[in-house]
Protein backbone atom coordinates (compact mmCIF):
# COMPACT_ATOMS: atom_id res chain seq x y z
CA UNK A 1 0.00 0.00 0.00
CA UNK A 2 1.35 3.48 -1.04
CA UNK A 3 0.73 7.03 -0.08
CA UNK A 4 0.54 9.74 -2.85
CA UNK A 5 0.95 13.06 -1.46
CA UNK A 6 -1.09 15.79 -2.92
CA UNK A 7 -0.57 19.30 -1.57
CA UNK A 8 -2.77 20.85 -3.94
CA UNK A 9 -5.89 23.05 -3.42
CA UNK A 10 -7.33 22.70 -6.62
CA UNK A 11 -10.20 20.56 -6.78
CA UNK A 12 -9.94 20.01 -10.51
CA UNK A 13 -6.39 19.11 -10.55
CA UNK A 14 -7.61 16.75 -7.59
CA UNK A 15 -10.01 15.12 -9.50
CA UNK A 16 -7.96 14.68 -12.21
CA UNK A 17 -5.26 12.89 -10.03
CA UNK A 18 -7.96 10.59 -8.69
CA UNK A 19 -9.25 9.76 -12.17
CA UNK A 20 -5.81 9.13 -13.63
CA UNK A 21 -4.84 7.09 -10.74
CA UNK A 22 -7.63 4.67 -11.18
CA UNK A 23 -7.83 4.82 -15.20
CA UNK A 24 -4.14 4.91 -16.55
CA UNK A 25 -1.66 4.24 -13.53
CA UNK A 26 -1.03 0.71 -14.00
CA UNK A 27 -0.14 -0.94 -10.53
CA UNK A 28 -1.20 -3.99 -8.48
CA UNK A 29 -0.78 -1.82 -5.20
CA UNK A 30 -3.62 -0.24 -3.34
CA UNK A 31 -2.91 3.98 -2.98
CA UNK A 32 -4.42 6.29 -0.32
CA UNK A 33 -4.49 9.71 -0.97
CA UNK A 34 -5.29 12.85 1.96
CA UNK A 35 -6.32 15.49 0.48
CA UNK A 36 -8.35 19.20 0.48
CA UNK A 37 -9.98 21.25 -1.85
CA UNK A 38 -10.40 25.07 -1.47
CA UNK A 39 -13.75 26.14 -1.10
CA UNK A 40 -16.00 24.16 -3.71
CA UNK A 41 -18.92 22.08 -4.43
CA UNK A 42 -18.71 18.95 -5.67
CA UNK A 43 -21.41 17.38 -7.81
CA UNK A 44 -22.38 14.11 -8.42
CA UNK A 45 -21.69 12.00 -11.58
CA UNK A 46 -25.39 11.78 -12.67
CA UNK A 47 -26.41 15.21 -11.24
CA UNK A 48 -27.83 18.29 -12.55
CA UNK A 49 -25.58 20.69 -11.17
CA UNK A 50 -28.11 23.84 -11.07
CA UNK A 51 -30.22 22.04 -9.49
CA UNK A 52 -27.90 21.49 -6.67
CA UNK A 53 -26.14 24.74 -5.96
CA UNK A 54 -27.14 28.32 -4.78
CA UNK A 55 -26.02 29.92 -7.40
CA UNK A 56 -26.10 33.38 -5.73
CA UNK A 57 -24.62 32.13 -3.03
CA UNK A 58 -21.98 30.58 -5.46
CA UNK A 59 -20.76 33.28 -6.93
CA UNK A 60 -20.65 36.06 -4.70
CA UNK A 61 -18.74 33.52 -2.27
CA UNK A 62 -16.39 32.50 -5.45
CA UNK A 63 -17.00 28.97 -4.63
CA UNK A 64 -16.03 26.12 -7.56
CA UNK A 65 -18.17 23.95 -8.73
CA UNK A 66 -17.15 20.73 -10.16
CA UNK A 67 -18.15 17.31 -11.40
CA UNK A 68 -16.55 14.22 -10.34
CA UNK A 69 -16.82 10.32 -11.75
CA UNK A 70 -18.52 8.87 -9.05
CA UNK A 71 -22.22 8.94 -8.33
CA UNK A 72 -23.72 10.39 -4.78
CA UNK A 73 -24.80 13.25 -4.16
CA UNK A 74 -23.51 17.08 -4.25
CA UNK A 75 -20.99 17.97 -1.34
CA UNK A 76 -19.29 20.80 -0.03
CA UNK A 77 -15.15 21.47 0.58
CA UNK A 78 -13.55 23.53 2.07
CA UNK A 79 -10.11 23.88 3.93
CA UNK A 80 -11.88 22.65 7.29
CA UNK A 81 -12.98 19.42 5.63
CA UNK A 82 -10.28 16.81 4.91
CA UNK A 83 -10.87 14.30 2.12
CA UNK A 84 -9.59 10.48 1.50
CA UNK A 85 -9.34 8.29 -1.42
CA UNK A 86 -8.42 4.59 -1.97
CA UNK A 87 -7.48 3.40 -5.26
CA UNK A 88 -6.90 -0.55 -5.53
CA UNK A 89 -7.91 -3.55 -7.78
CA UNK A 90 -11.11 -5.36 -7.11
CA UNK A 91 -12.83 -8.62 -8.18
CA UNK A 92 -16.10 -6.74 -7.19
CA UNK A 93 -18.78 -5.56 -9.92
CA UNK A 94 -20.86 -3.47 -7.24
CA UNK A 95 -20.58 -0.67 -4.68
CA UNK A 96 -19.24 -1.78 -1.65
CA UNK A 97 -18.55 1.49 1.22
CA UNK A 98 -18.42 -0.45 4.45
CA UNK A 99 -15.22 -1.53 3.89
CA UNK A 100 -13.65 1.41 3.37
CA UNK A 101 -15.64 3.14 5.67
CA UNK A 102 -14.51 0.73 8.08
CA UNK A 103 -11.13 1.96 8.07
CA UNK A 104 -12.33 5.39 8.93
CA UNK A 105 -14.68 4.26 11.95
CA UNK A 106 -11.63 2.47 13.28
CA UNK A 107 -9.25 5.47 12.84
CA UNK A 108 -11.47 7.81 15.04
CA UNK A 109 -11.97 5.19 17.50
CA UNK A 110 -8.46 5.63 18.35
CA UNK A 111 -8.86 9.12 19.16
CA UNK A 112 -11.81 8.23 21.41
CA UNK A 113 -14.71 9.27 19.15
CA UNK A 114 -17.41 6.58 18.67
CA UNK A 115 -18.94 6.54 15.04
CA UNK A 116 -20.58 4.69 12.47
CA UNK A 117 -21.22 3.48 9.07
CA UNK A 118 -24.72 4.44 8.41
CA UNK A 119 -27.24 2.84 6.34
CA UNK A 120 -26.69 5.16 3.28
CA UNK A 121 -23.33 6.07 2.21
CA UNK A 122 -22.34 8.23 5.09
CA UNK A 123 -20.78 7.62 8.33
CA UNK A 124 -21.80 9.88 11.32
CA UNK A 125 -21.57 10.58 15.04
CA UNK A 126 -24.35 10.13 17.30
CA UNK A 127 -26.65 10.43 14.24
CA UNK A 128 -24.72 13.61 12.51
CA UNK A 129 -23.08 12.97 9.23
CA UNK A 130 -19.22 14.14 9.03
CA UNK A 131 -19.06 12.14 5.99
CA UNK A 132 -20.42 11.30 2.71
CA UNK A 133 -18.48 8.60 0.30
CA UNK A 134 -18.66 7.56 -3.31
CA UNK A 135 -17.04 4.80 -5.70
CA UNK A 136 -16.46 4.42 -9.30
CA UNK A 137 -15.37 0.73 -10.64
CA UNK A 138 -13.14 1.13 -13.92
CA UNK A 139 -11.50 -2.43 -15.39
CA UNK A 140 -11.07 -4.25 -12.56
CA UNK A 141 -9.99 -1.09 -10.18
CA UNK A 142 -12.11 0.64 -7.71
CA UNK A 143 -11.93 4.87 -6.49
CA UNK A 144 -13.56 4.75 -3.10
CA UNK A 145 -13.04 8.49 -1.90
CA UNK A 146 -15.34 10.30 0.80
CA UNK A 147 -15.23 13.77 2.78
CA UNK A 148 -14.13 13.89 6.75
CA UNK A 149 -15.76 17.39 7.68
CA UNK A 150 -13.79 18.46 10.87
CA UNK A 151 -13.97 21.97 11.45
CA UNK A 152 -16.15 23.18 8.15
CA UNK A 153 -17.78 26.08 7.68
CA UNK A 154 -21.26 24.56 8.39
CA UNK A 155 -23.19 27.67 7.18
CA UNK A 156 -21.38 27.47 4.11
CA UNK A 157 -21.84 23.97 4.00
CA UNK A 158 -25.89 24.70 4.00
CA UNK A 159 -26.05 27.39 1.83
CA UNK A 160 -24.01 26.43 -0.58
CA UNK A 161 -25.75 23.53 -1.37
CA UNK A 162 -29.44 24.73 -0.25
CA UNK A 163 -31.47 25.90 -4.03
CA UNK A 164 -35.10 25.13 -4.53
CA UNK A 165 -35.72 21.84 -5.99
CA UNK A 166 -39.27 22.34 -6.74
CA UNK A 167 -38.48 24.90 -9.69
CA UNK A 168 -36.92 21.50 -11.60
CA UNK A 169 -38.07 18.39 -12.84
CA UNK A 170 -35.30 16.13 -14.39
CA UNK A 171 -33.75 12.88 -13.99
CA UNK A 172 -30.98 13.81 -12.34
CA UNK A 173 -30.01 12.32 -8.94
CA UNK A 174 -31.28 14.30 -6.26
CA UNK A 175 -28.81 15.04 -3.12
CA UNK A 176 -30.37 13.85 0.77
CA UNK A 177 -29.43 16.68 3.20
CA UNK A 178 -28.40 15.69 6.31
CA UNK A 179 -27.69 16.68 9.45
CA UNK A 180 -24.36 17.47 9.48
CA UNK A 181 -21.50 17.84 12.04
CA UNK A 182 -17.90 18.51 12.80
CA UNK A 183 -15.15 15.70 13.59
CA UNK A 184 -13.38 18.37 15.90
CA UNK A 185 -16.40 19.30 17.91
CA UNK A 186 -15.95 15.54 19.29
CA UNK A 187 -12.09 15.64 20.61
CA UNK A 188 -11.01 16.25 23.62
CA UNK A 189 -8.40 18.10 22.65
CA UNK A 190 -8.22 19.58 20.20
CA UNK A 191 -5.81 19.68 17.26
CA UNK A 192 -5.36 20.81 13.97
CA UNK A 193 -6.57 19.80 10.72
CA UNK A 194 -3.01 18.91 9.78
CA UNK A 195 -2.31 16.84 12.77
CA UNK A 196 -5.60 15.32 12.22
CA UNK A 197 -4.19 14.61 8.81
CA UNK A 198 -1.00 12.57 10.03
CA UNK A 199 -2.96 11.07 13.08
CA UNK A 200 -5.39 9.33 9.84
CA UNK A 201 -2.51 8.61 8.09
CA UNK A 202 -0.70 6.51 10.70
CA UNK A 203 -4.06 4.81 11.62
CA UNK A 204 -4.47 3.48 7.71
CA UNK A 205 -0.93 2.33 7.28
CA UNK A 206 -0.72 0.82 11.05
CA UNK A 207 0.86 -1.41 11.47
CA UNK A 208 3.61 -0.41 8.74
CA UNK A 209 4.49 2.87 8.24
CA UNK A 210 3.38 5.46 5.33
CA UNK A 211 5.23 4.54 1.76
CA UNK A 212 5.48 7.80 -0.13
CA UNK A 213 4.73 6.79 -4.05
CA UNK A 214 6.20 9.57 -6.52
CA UNK A 215 4.20 10.62 -9.39
CA UNK A 216 6.76 10.91 -12.14
CA UNK A 217 6.63 13.91 -14.89
CA UNK A 218 4.85 12.27 -16.98
CA UNK A 219 2.30 11.54 -14.99
CA UNK A 220 1.75 15.12 -13.82
CA UNK A 221 1.80 15.98 -17.43
CA UNK A 222 -1.34 14.00 -17.96
CA UNK A 223 -2.82 14.80 -15.35
CA UNK A 224 -2.79 18.65 -15.53
CA UNK A 225 -3.99 17.41 -19.42
CA UNK A 226 -6.80 15.72 -17.88
CA UNK A 227 -7.77 18.55 -15.65
CA UNK A 228 -7.25 21.11 -18.52
CA UNK A 229 -9.53 19.13 -21.32
CA UNK A 230 -12.29 17.61 -18.88
CA UNK A 231 -12.11 19.44 -15.40
CA UNK A 232 -11.53 23.09 -16.06
CA UNK A 233 -14.73 22.97 -18.55
CA UNK A 234 -18.41 24.04 -18.35
CA UNK A 235 -19.34 21.14 -20.57
CA UNK A 236 -18.29 18.86 -17.88
CA UNK A 237 -19.32 20.64 -15.37
CA UNK A 238 -22.48 22.05 -16.39
CA UNK A 239 -23.03 20.58 -19.42
CA UNK A 240 -23.07 17.22 -18.37
CA UNK A 241 -26.07 17.78 -16.40
CA UNK A 242 -28.90 15.37 -17.51
CA UNK A 243 -32.06 17.06 -19.31
CA UNK A 244 -34.30 19.41 -17.57
CA UNK A 245 -37.70 21.40 -17.39
CA UNK A 246 -37.67 24.91 -15.31
CA UNK A 247 -40.76 26.58 -14.10
CA UNK A 248 -40.78 30.11 -12.05
CA UNK A 249 -43.27 32.25 -11.43
CA UNK A 250 -42.52 35.64 -9.67
CA UNK A 251 -45.06 38.70 -9.35
CA UNK A 252 -43.23 42.11 -9.91
CA UNK A 253 -44.49 45.81 -10.03
CA UNK A 254 -45.23 45.65 -13.71
CA UNK A 255 -47.27 41.92 -13.20
CA UNK A 256 -46.68 38.09 -12.94
CA UNK A 257 -44.29 36.86 -15.13
CA UNK A 258 -43.99 32.62 -15.56
CA UNK A 259 -40.75 31.53 -16.84
CA UNK A 260 -40.78 28.14 -18.37
CA UNK A 261 -37.47 26.55 -19.77
CA UNK A 262 -35.79 23.14 -21.63
CA UNK A 263 -32.21 22.67 -20.87
CA UNK A 264 -30.80 19.58 -22.64
CA UNK A 265 -26.51 19.11 -22.18
CA UNK A 266 -26.57 22.83 -20.12
CA UNK A 267 -28.71 24.95 -23.05
CA UNK A 268 -31.55 26.46 -23.68
CA UNK A 269 -33.48 24.44 -26.42
CA UNK A 270 -37.20 26.16 -25.31
CA UNK A 271 -38.04 28.68 -23.49
CA UNK A 272 -41.71 30.75 -23.32
CA UNK A 273 -42.57 33.58 -21.11
CA UNK A 274 -45.75 34.16 -19.71
CA UNK A 275 -47.58 36.60 -17.23
CA UNK A 276 -50.21 39.31 -17.05
CA UNK A 277 -47.53 41.96 -17.73
CA UNK A 278 -48.58 45.32 -20.22
CA UNK A 279 -45.63 45.06 -22.98
CA UNK A 280 -45.65 46.68 -26.60
CA UNK A 281 -42.75 44.40 -28.31
CA UNK A 282 -43.23 40.31 -29.48
CA UNK A 283 -41.78 38.33 -26.59
CA UNK A 284 -40.68 35.98 -29.35
CA UNK A 285 -37.82 38.46 -30.35
CA UNK A 286 -36.55 37.85 -26.35
CA UNK A 287 -37.04 34.44 -26.55
CA UNK A 288 -34.82 34.20 -29.60
CA UNK A 289 -32.14 35.85 -27.97
CA UNK A 290 -31.81 33.15 -25.32
CA UNK A 291 -32.60 29.95 -27.41
CA UNK A 292 -29.45 27.98 -27.64
CA UNK A 293 -27.70 30.00 -24.92
CA UNK A 294 -26.20 28.30 -21.74
CA UNK A 295 -27.86 27.91 -18.87
CA UNK A 296 -25.39 29.92 -16.59
CA UNK A 297 -25.64 33.57 -15.68
CA UNK A 298 -23.01 35.27 -16.79
CA UNK A 299 -23.93 33.84 -20.11
CA UNK A 300 -27.76 34.79 -20.03
CA UNK A 301 -26.27 38.42 -18.43
CA UNK A 302 -24.54 38.79 -21.58
CA UNK A 303 -27.09 38.24 -24.28
CA UNK A 304 -29.25 40.38 -22.47
CA UNK A 305 -26.90 43.05 -21.86
CA UNK A 306 -28.46 45.70 -24.87
CA UNK A 307 -32.01 45.11 -24.23
CA UNK A 308 -34.98 47.42 -23.22
CA UNK A 309 -37.30 45.67 -20.63
CA UNK A 310 -39.63 48.11 -20.75
CA UNK A 311 -40.94 47.58 -23.95
CA UNK A 312 -41.52 43.85 -22.89
CA UNK A 313 -42.40 43.67 -19.49
CA UNK A 314 -42.91 47.47 -18.22
CA UNK A 315 -40.72 48.77 -15.77
CA UNK A 316 -38.11 46.08 -14.71
CA UNK A 317 -34.47 45.88 -15.12
CA UNK A 318 -32.18 43.09 -16.57
CA UNK A 319 -30.85 41.71 -12.42
CA UNK A 320 -34.48 41.39 -11.67
CA UNK A 321 -35.28 39.13 -14.81
CA UNK A 322 -32.20 37.41 -14.33
CA UNK A 323 -33.85 36.05 -10.71
CA UNK A 324 -36.09 34.91 -12.39
CA UNK A 325 -33.54 32.20 -13.61
CA UNK A 326 -31.47 31.37 -11.42
CA UNK A 327 -32.80 32.86 -7.48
Amino acid sequence: MFYIKNDSLDPRFNLALEEYVVKYLDSEDTFVLLWQNEPSVIIGRFQNTVEEINTEYIEKKGINVVRRITGGGAVYHDLGNLNFSFIEKTDADSIDFRKYNERIVLALEKLGIKAEHNSRNDIAIEGKKFSGNAQFIYKGKVLHHGTILFNSNLEDVQAALRVNADKFTSKGVKSVRSRVTNVSDYLKEKITIEEFKEILLQSLFAPDFPVEYKLREEDLKAIYKLKEEKYDTWEWNYGSSPAFNFRKEQRFPVGKIDLRLDVNKGLINKIKIYGDFFGTENLEELENLILGCKYDRQEIRKKLENVDFTRYFGNINREELLSLFFD
